[in-house]
Formats: C-alpha cells, sequence, structure tokens
C-alpha cells in the first residue's frame, strides 16, 4: 500500500540527530512505498518555539535530501480544526471542562498497541492513573496539548503509519484512546529504538555528535550521514554498510528495523565520510570543497573560477573530510603565506635559503611554468648544489604553503603560478 507518513518536529532548539533519524526513516517509508512525506511543525507552544529553530529543521531536512510532498503545516495556524475537533470531543460526552481547563474521558481498561517494530504491547492504566486515569486536552488558558493536536492533524492529515522514536510509546494508549473517541481507527503504529551515545546512555542535545547542524559545518558529505543514519537502527541483509540512496530506498522497509537501540559510533560516520569523499566525482568535490573553504572564511570568491577549480583538483583523493580542506589547501586563497615559527626555524637555515634563491633564479627564466618544467628544474639546481631533491623540495613547499605537507608540490606549484610562486620564495631570503 502506499503509506502516508510525516514527519512533525518541535521548533524548540537545533534538529536532533534523532530526529534526523526519524526524519529519514519516514521518508525511506514513503519512497519505498510509492506513497506521501508529510513536513508538520508542532508549534503550538509559543513560549519555547521559534521561527530561527523552524529554518534550521528546515535547512536541515533539504541539507540531508529529504524533500517532502507536503507541507510545512504548522499547528499554530490549525487552531479552528482543533477547537471544533475538541467540541465533537464534548458533545459525544467524552470530554469535560475541569478547573478551566479541558480533560478526555480516559479508556479505563488496558489498551494492546499493536506496533509494527515492538510488537503488541499491552498498555494498564498505574495505580496512579487509576484514580484520575483523565488527562487534559486543552490548558486553562486555552492551548491544546500535545496529544490532542498530535492525533488531530494525523487522522485529517490522514496519516496511515507513525513512525517515530521509542520514547513516544508511553503516549500512545492516550493517542488510540483519541482516535477511538473519533470513531476512527487509529494508524499503524512504528517505534523506532533510540541513539545511545557509545557508552550506553541516552544520546542528550548536549552530548557530541547530537546536533546535525554540526556536521553541515563541519563539511560531512550529506550522502554519507544519511547512509550512516539508515544503519542506526536498521540493517540491509549480508551486513552491509555503504549503500546507494536508490538502492536503500528499495531495500528498506519497516519489519527489517531493529529491536535493540542503536549505539552511535562518530569514527563510522567519519569513516563512510571519508569513503564518499575518495570516490567523488571532480565537479561534486569542487562544490563540497568550496562551501568548506568558505565557511573558513577564505575567499575563493575572489579568485578566478578556472584558478579555484585547478587548485582543488589538487586535492581530490588527498583529505579525509572536508573539515580537513581549509587546512590543507588554505594557502591557494591567501597571499599571506602563515608558517609556524617552528618549522621555520628548521626549515630555513641559511643554506637552505641560498638554495631557495638559486631555485628562484631559476625558476624566474623558466618558460613553460607546468609541473614537469617545474619538477626538472628544481632537480636540476639539487643536482648543480650537489644535493638530494629532499632537501630542496622541503622549504620550498614550506615557503609556498605554510606547511610540511600538501598537495604534489610541482602541481602545487602551477596552480599558483610564477608571481606568487617567485613572491613566496623570495620572502625567505629577503
Amino acid at each position: 500500500m502506499s503509506a502516508r507518513v510525516r514527519f512533525a518536529p518541535s521548533p524548540t532548539g537545533f534538529l536532533h540527530i534523532g530526529g534526523a533519524r526519524t526524519a529519514l526513516f519516514n521518508w525511506l517509508y514513503a519512497r519505498h512505498t510509492g506513497g506521501v512525506f508529510l513536513l508538520r511543525i508542532e508549534d503550538t507552544d509559543a513560549t519555547r518555539n521559534t521561527q530561527e529553530a523552524t529554518d534550521v529543521i528546515l535547512k536541515g531536512l533539504r541539507w540531508l535530501g529529504l524533500d517532502w510532498d507536503e507541507g510545512p503545516y504548522y499547528q499554530s495556524e490549525r487552531a479552528e480544526i482543533y477547537r471544533r475537533r475538541v467540541q465533537q470531543l464534548k458533545d459525544a460526552g467524552m470530554a469535560y471542562e475541569a478547573e478551566g481547563a479541558v480533560k478526555f474521558k480516559m479508556e479505563r481498561s488496558p489498551i494492546v498497541i499493536p506496533d509494527l517494530v515492538v510488537g503488541n504491547v499491552t498498555r494498564a492504566l498505574t495505580d496512579r492513573e487509576a484514580a484520575d486515569p483523565d488527562f487534559v486536552i486543552v490548558r486553562s488558558d486555552g492551548q491544546p496539548v500535545f496529544h490532542l493536536v498530535n492525533v488531530v492533524d494525523d487522522l485529517e492529515m490522514k496519516i496511515t503509519h507513525v513512525i517515530r522514536g521509542e520514547d513516544h510509546l508511553t503516549n500512545t494508549a492516550k493517542h488510540i484512546a483519541l482516535f477511538r473517541a473519533f470513531g476512527v481507527e487509529p494508524p499503524q503504529y512504528a517505534h523506532i529504538p533510540l541513539i545511545l551515545n557509545p557508552d550506553g546512555a541516552k544520546m542528550s542535545k548536549r552530548d557530541r555528535g547530537a546536533s546535525l547542524y554540526s556536521y553541515m559545518e563541519e563539511g560531512c558529505v550529506p550522502e554519507a550521514v544519511v547512509n550512516y543514519l539508515c544503519l542506526l537502527g536498521w540493517s540491509p541483509k549480508e551486513n552491509r554498510e555503504k549503500m546507494s540512496l536508490e538502492e536503500t530506498i528499495r531495500l528498506f522497509d519497516l519489519p527489517q528495523i531493529l529491536r535493540h537501540n542503536a549505539r552511535f559510533d562518530i569514527a563510522k560516520l567519519y569513516w563512510l565520510d571519508g569513503e564518499y569523499i575518495r570516490e567523488m566525482g571532480e565537479e561534486r568535490f569542487r562544490e563540497l570543497g568550496t562551501q568548506a573553504l568558505l565557511r573558513a572564511g577564505l575567499p575563493v570568491n575572489t579568485y578566478s573560477p578556472e584558478y579555484a577549480r585547478a587548485a582543488l583538483a589538487t586535492c581530490g583523493g588527498k583529505i579525509k573530510r572536508f573539515a580537513d580542506l581549509p587546512a590543507y589547501a588554505g594557502f591557494y586563497f591567501t597571499e599571506e603565506v602563515l608558517i609556524d615559527p617552528a618549522l621555520a626555524e628548521k626549515e630555513f637555515t641559511p643554506e637552505s635559503r641560498a638554495r631557495l634563491q638559486k631555485l628562484r633564479d631559476a625558476l624566474a627564466e623558466l618558460g613553460d611554468f607546468q609541473a614537469p618544467a617545474i619538477e626538472q628544474t628544481l632537480k636540476a639546481v639539487a643536482a648543480e648544489l650537489g644535493i638530494k631533491a629532499g632537501p630542496l623540495v622541503h622549504p620550498t613547499r614550506l615557503a609556498c604553503t605554510g606547511r610540511a605537507a600538501g598537495p604534489s608540490l610541482y602541481h602545487l606549484m602551477e596552480v599558483l603560478g610564477r608571481e606568487r610562486v617567485l613572491k613566496r620564495l623570495a620572502l625567505q631570503f629577503t
């Protein structure tokens, strides 16, 4: 059947990695069944919800590539619908006024929750609830509570499957009772396992890796993050890990969601990220690489597109994370190279400065300033000096880039161009 599913976050802060995983599982199930994925913003709490937090959620979903088919719907704009549904419950004798609030008449008998992941769960009233099982659905200030608006929206939007975190399982008996009071069958529920820290504790908002935004800022590949989130609570056959999104959509189904909680492993995420970068095409590498450099404050856009393209081409297959790119290749996009004093003291001895001056003089006369000719010239100067290339390569690299390691020396010098190379070399002996 074609499913109608939804992601319904409350905009109270950043997008938690658990929320992103919930959105992904709903999106995957909608795409697997040829169904519909709705986005609903549960923003009825005006004291806690902000437009900024809503924008963060929308930006995060777009970054992951989770396009929604309907919405975003905002609960703050649906007050009349909730009032009408509350009146329906009152007219049916299922809700009543109590101390300025409206309370729902909760069922007294145990409620069986058929869950596609957890299995059948029987929820009986606790001893405390038995004395007064009814619960508030509209506060004394007139604001409807989560239980009511959640059910009303699922009913109005014809949601067929509710896929959400297992921490919501305690709410589900109330929601089923409300659906029944409205005279409709509840949707099918699938409560997915929680995400835990490596030590087994529940991942909180303050924990490392909890915010999706941190991966966006680090320059992680969105496809790698999606791939990793798929593995948190869902497992394809044959213990596979790296999978294309198309294949994941084809294989994903609710019965395959694991029952046990998932432990977050940031090392595995970074490994997957590196695998995606390693296999990435030149155009995609350039796109994400440029974004990473701009986030680091490097003025890439002030350089010609041809220069930026050539610079990034020397970095392909050399980095494991885009977060490393500004340090690895930032020297291309600054006119002032900063050199660690300890490295400078080690490499720029009086002898090596004299060698750099001789190399600079030779490069200044070079007609063809391209990598093969640059390499040939450096080796010729080294031979003339009676040394191997290495003692000349290291100070040259440091002078040109400010670092002891990086892209291929001769290719980076070609990209920098004669003028920049000569200027950077001269700074070390003038």
